[in-house]
C-alpha cells in the first residue's frame, strides 16, 4: 500500500455539490473538531468501528482475535489492545464490526467512480473529494483529478483549509469548485474546538480567492453553542471580506456524526443531539445575509 486510505464512497449524493455525485472520503485530517461530521475520517489508519445494536454476542470475533482484543457487550471491543487487523470485521455475521479504511489505486478508484457516469451526465453531476482532508495527500489526489477530468467530470474539493499551499497548488486549476470550510473567528477559541489555530486555514483561504477567484465557496457550519453565535458569525464575514470572498454559504447543523463517535469507541462532546429547526435555519440565514450585504456586497 502506498497512498492514503478512503473512508467512504457515497455513490448518488445529491448534496456535496451540482448534480448527482459520487463523493470520496479521505481518512486523515489536521483538525480535531469537537462537532466533526464525519469522525472516521480523523485518523490516517484504519480503525474498527462497533455498532453495538447489531451485536449478535456469538463470539466469533473473540476466536479470531490475536490480541484477546474482542470483548463482550457492552465494550465491544478493548481498543488499546486491538492490533486493527480487521479478523473480526470479517466472521462477524451481524455486520457489528466494521473495519473502516481501504486502499484503492487511483485506476481503482477512477473505475469506481465511472460506473455512474450516465448519471453525473443527464444531472450535471460529478465527483466531490472530502474527508478528513484531501489536501493531505496531494500526491495521490493530483493524478486522482487528473484521471477524472481527462474522463470530463465536474470536480468539487472540500476543504478545511489547513494544507501546505505549495504541495497542493497543482491540484487547484483541476478542480471546478472548492468549498472552503471556515469554523471560527478567534485563534485561542480555534484551537480549543479545533486543536489548531486558524492563522494557515485563513491563509490559505486568501491566497485561493485571489488566485481562483469565483472557484472558491467559502462555507460555515452552524454549530450551536459553537460557531452559531452572533459575535462569530460577525467576525468571520469580516474576515472573509479581508480575504477577499464576494459571499459565504452556511450549512446547517448536522449530529449525526456523534453516533459514529460512538462506534469508534471515543467519549461523545456535549452537543445538540436534534438538528437546527427550520426557523433557526431562517434566522441565522437572514442575519448573515444582513451582514454579507453590509460587508461583501452580497448575501451567502
Amino acid at each position: 500500500m502506498n497512498g492514503p486510505l478512503i473512508a467512504r464512497i457515497r455513490r448518488h449524493s445529491a448534496t456535496d455539490g451540482p448534480g448527482i455525485r459520487t463523493v470520496i472520503f479521505f481518512k486523515g485530517c489536521p483538525l480535531r473538531c469537537l462537532f466533526c461530521h464525519n469522525p472516521e475520517t480523523q485518523d490516517p489508519d484504519r480503525e474498527p468501528a462497533f455498532f453495538r445494536e447489531r451485536c449478535l454476542d456469538c463470539g466469533s470475533c473473540r476466536a479470531v482475535c490475536p490480541a484477546g482484543a474482542a470483548a463482550d457487550i457492552p465494550a465491544g471491543i478493548r481498543r488499546e489492545m486491538c492490533l486493527r487487523c480487521g479478523r473480526c470485521a470479517g466472521v462477524c455475521p451481524g455486520g457489528a464490526i466494521g473495519l473502516i479504511g481501504r486502499f484503492f489505486t487511483v485506476t481503482e478508484l477512477v473505475e469506481i467512480i465511472l460506473k455512474d457516469r450516465a448519471f453525473y451526465r443527464h444531472s450535471g453531476g460529478g465527483v466531490t473529494l472530502s474527508g478528513g482532508e484531501p489536501l493531505l495527500h496531494p500526491g495521490y489526489v493530483k493524478p486522482l483529478a487528473a484521471a477524472l477530468k481527462e474522463n470530463g467530470l465536474h470536480l468539487v474539493l472540500q476543504t478545511a483549509g489547513h494544507f501546505a499551499y505549495r504541495q497542493a497548488q497543482d491540484i487547484f486549476p483541476l478542480i471546478d469548485k472548492i468549498q472552503f470550510d471556515l469554523k471560527l473567528a478567534d485563534p485561542r477559541r480555534h484551537r480549543e474546538v479545533t486543536g489548531v489555530t486558524n492563522h494557515l486555514i485563513l491563509e490559505n483561504l486568501k491566497r485561493l480567492l485571489r488566485e481562483f477567484g469565483e472557484k472558491v465557496n467559502p462555507r460555515i457550519p452552524l454549530i450551536p453553542g459553537i460557531t452559531a453565535n452572533r459575535e462569530n458569525l460577525a467576525a468571520l464575514v469580516q474576515l472573509l471580506a479581508a480575504c477577499g470572498a464576494e459571499g459565504v454559504a452556511l450549512l446547517p447543523y448536522n449530529p449525526l456524526g456523534l453516533k459514529m463517535t460512538a462506534t469508534l469507541g471515543r467519549a461523545g462532546p456535549p452537543l445538540a443531539a436534534g438538528f437546527l429547526s427550520l426557523e433557526e435555519e431562517t434566522a441565522w440565514g437572514d442575519y448573515v445575509g444582513r451582514l454579507c450585504k453590509e460587508a461583501l456586497g452580497g448575501i451567502p
